[in-house]
């Protein structure tokens, strides 16, 4: 048997006991008539009117072996984009009001104080990423072989970065996190992270600008957890086209990453258990689904800072 045999009959092996696994965890499910994950997704949009209908649109089309909510938090928009997101039917859209700008991170933060699923998912207004990966996320939790999903954007595989210097700047910044927690990673800075909702409420989280997001792999890193990297399409617009981030935010980003690290490492962490609803009963309805307005305070999620 030549090697590249052994690696074909490994991979058919290891694809064989995936497919084991998922079948097994959504078969317990459906016998028990609960979704072995319930996904809840949380999109924050600022001013946004060209993408959100679309962006929307195409989270609520996705299909596969889980439930899903998608949790929209309008965050101050001065144009029209609260009113073309709340003008879209679906009981299973929840529209919140920020009637003034509060931050990414506070939006999202808002988003997960009100999830109701296992599992929460950011994904951008902007259309830089594909609702069609959702699904290949989602897999390997199905499959038991991951807990913490982010989707990796690979340079050459259905990606285009905006230009040189913001592609080097995820890389550099990503490959300081690494460093410093002794980790590896490809992509940090990816939108695309999928984490169960339980940990995520756990965590230490308070930054309430583009911060969140390296604040959130932080907590992650910190915990001797390591995220499952699966590739996913995206499509960076440039600064004409709206793109919000700037070489501001990465040198906060390395700032953060460094407060993380000093909150100490956490030995022997074990994930809390995944909780996982009946699809009848125990659901908490999600405040105002009709997108009444109010102000929202930002919510730091978890208080355990150990």
């Amino acid at each position: 048997m030549t090697y590249v045999d052994e690696r074909r009959n490994t991979q058919m092996r290891v694809e064989s006991l995936g497919a084991y696994r998922r079948a097994r965890t959504v078969a317990a499910a459906q016998a028990s008539g609960t979704p072995a994950v319930r996904l809840s997704v949380a999109m924050a949009a600022h001013n946004e009117e060209r993408t959100i209908v679309e962006a929307i649109s195409a989270v609520l089309a996705v299909r596969g072996d889980f439930d899903l909510e998608l949790i929209m938090v309008d965050d101050g928009s001065t144009d029209d984009t609260l009113r073309l997101a709340r003008s879209i039917d679906d009981p299973r859209l929840a529209v919140i009001d920020n009637p003034k700008c509060l931050g990414k991170g506070a939006s999202i933060l808002a988003a997960a104080a009100v999830a109701t699923g296992t599992h929460l998912l950011v994904f951008d207004a902007d259309l830089e990423y594909s609702a069609d990966d959702i699904p290949a996320l989602v897999e390997p939790v199905l499959s038991g072989i991951a807990s913490v999903v982010y989707g990796a954007r690979i340079r050459g595989d259905r990606t285009m970065f905006p230009s040189f210097t913001y592609a080097v700047g995820s890389k550099a910044t990503t490959v300081f996190a690494n460093v410093v927690f002794n980790s590896w990673m490809s992509d940090m800075h990816t939108c695309l992270k999928l984490v169960p909702l339980p940990l995520f409420r756990e965590m230490s989280l308070s930054q309430r600008g583009f911060g969140l997001d390296t604040e959130i792999t932080g907590e992650i890193l910190r915990r001797g957890l390591r995220p499952y990297e699966v590739p996913c399409a995206y499509h960076g617009r440039s600064v004409a086209e709206g793109k919000k981030i700037s070489a501001r935010d990465g040198v906060e980003c390395l700032k953060v990453v460094l407060q993380v690290r000093l909150r100490g490492r956490i030995a022997h962490y074990e994930l809390p258990p995944t909780i996982i609803r009946s699809r009848d009963t125990g659901r908490r309805e999600l405040p105002d689904r009709r997108g009444a307005a109010r102000e929202m305070e930002p919510v730091a999620v978890g208080s355990n800072a150990r």
